[in-house]
C-alpha cells in the first residue's frame, strides 16, 4: 500500500514540475495577469511538493509527505515575503521616480509594432477618441515611461494608454479613463495592474479593474460612471494636468505618512514603514489574486 502510495504521489508532483514549466513557459510569451498569476501559484505548490517529496523519499524527516508539503509551503512564504520586502526597502533607497513628470515625447517612438497594441489604436479610432500628445517620462537607471493621450469628441472622456516595459521584453499597456464633473470630482477608471500602495486625494474616485484586459468594457464602465454626472470638457493640456496631478498626489502621500518628507528622504529613505507595508500588501494581492488597493 505505501509503495501505491509513493508512486501516486511521484505522478501528482511530476505533473506538477511539467505543468509548471509549461505555465512559466507561456508566462514568458504573453503579459496575461490571469497567466502570471497562475504561473506564481503553480511555482509555489511545485517548489512545496518538490522538496516535500525529496526530503519524504530521503527519510530526512519523520513526518507524512502532506505535512512536509505544508511546511515547505509556509517556508516559500516567509522567502518570498522577506524577498519583496528588501525589494521595496531597495525602491524606497534607491533614485527610481516615484511619481515622475511627463514631457513631450518628440522621438518618434510611440506606439510598439505589437498586434494588440496596434488594435488598440484602431479601436481608440473608432470611438472617435483623438490623439491629443505622445509623452514621455525617466524613471531612472535608463527606464523611460512612454504613453499616449487621447480624447474623445465631446472633451469628457480622457484615455491614457501606459506603456509598460517587462523583463521577458514584451512591451505591456494600461489604459486609464478619465472624467471632471462640474465639482471638481476626478474620477478614473483603470485596469492598471501595478502596485501602488499610497493614497488618493478626497475628490478621486478610482476604480481599478486590473482583471479587465478589454478596452471597450473599461469605457462602457467609465461610461456608466459618468452617465448621471455632469461633466466638465478638457481644456487644459494633457501634460500640464497630468504633472500637476503628480505633484498634487506626491504633497498627498508626504502629509498622509505614505511618503517621508524630502528633507528626510536622504537618510530615512522616501517611503515610511507603513507606506513600505502598504506596497508589501498590495504586492502579494496582486501577485496573488490580481486585486488592486483603494489609496
Amino acid at each position: 500500500m505505501n509503495e501505491y502510495l509513493k508512486f501516486d504521489i511521484e505522478i501528482i508532483v511530476s505533473l506538477l514540475i511539467v505543468l509548471s514549466i509549461f505555465i512559466g513557459f507561456a508566462n514568458n510569451r504573453t503579459s496575461s495577469i490571469g497567466i502570471g498569476i497562475l504561473n506564481r501559484w503553480s511555482r509555489w505548490v511545485c517548489v512545496s511538493a518538490g522538496l516535500a517529496f525529496f526530503v519524504h523519499q530521503m527519510d530526512w524527516a519523520a513526518r507524512p509527505f502532506w505535512v512536509l508539503a505544508i511546511i515547505f509551503f509556509l517556508c516559500w512564504l516567509l522567502l518570498e515575503t522577506l524577498y519583496t520586502w528588501v525589494a521595496i526597502n531597495a525602491m524606497s533607497q534607491s533614485t527610481l521616480a516615484l511619481f515622475p513628470r511627463f514631457r513631450n515625447n518628440s522621438t518618434g517612438e510611440e506606439w510598439p509594432a505589437q498586434r494588440k497594441l496596434l488594435e488598440l489604436r484602431d479601436w481608440l479610432r473608432a470611438e472617435n477618441f483623438k490623439k491629443r500628445q505622445a509623452l514621455v517620462a525617466e524613471l531612472g537607471g535608463g527606464v523611460t515611461l512612454r504613453s499616449s493621450i487621447y480624447q474623445n469628441e465631446r472633451g469628457s472622456i480622457r484615455a491614457q494608454i501606459l506603456f509598460l516595459p517587462q523583463p521577458n521584453g514584451i512591451i505591456n499597456h494600461c489604459l486609464s479613463f478619465t472624467s471632471e464633473t462640474s465639482d471638481n470630482e476626478r474620477l478614473i477608471t483603470d485596469n492598471l495592474n501595478t502596485p501602488y500602495g499610497g493614497f488618493y486625494p478626497e475628490n478621486w474616485n478610482v476604480r481599478r479593474k486590473p482583471w479587465s484586459r478589454s478596452a471597450e468594457k473599461l469605457l462602457r464602465h467609465h461610461e456608466k460612471r459618468i452617465q448621471e454626472l455632469e461633466i466638465d470638457p478638457y481644456e487644459i493640456d494633457p501634460i500640464d494636468d497630468i504633472n500637476r496631478q503628480q505633484g498634487v498626489l506626491e504633497r498627498i502621500n508626504i502629509e498622509a505618512g505614505f511618503l517621508v518628507p524630502h528633507h528626510l528622504q536622504e537618510e530615512m529613505g522616501r517611503i515610511t514603514w507603513e507606506g513600505r507595508y502598504r506596497v508589501w500588501k498590495e504586492v502579494w494581492l496582486l501577485n496573488y489574486f490580481g486585486i488592486a488597493g483603494k489609496g
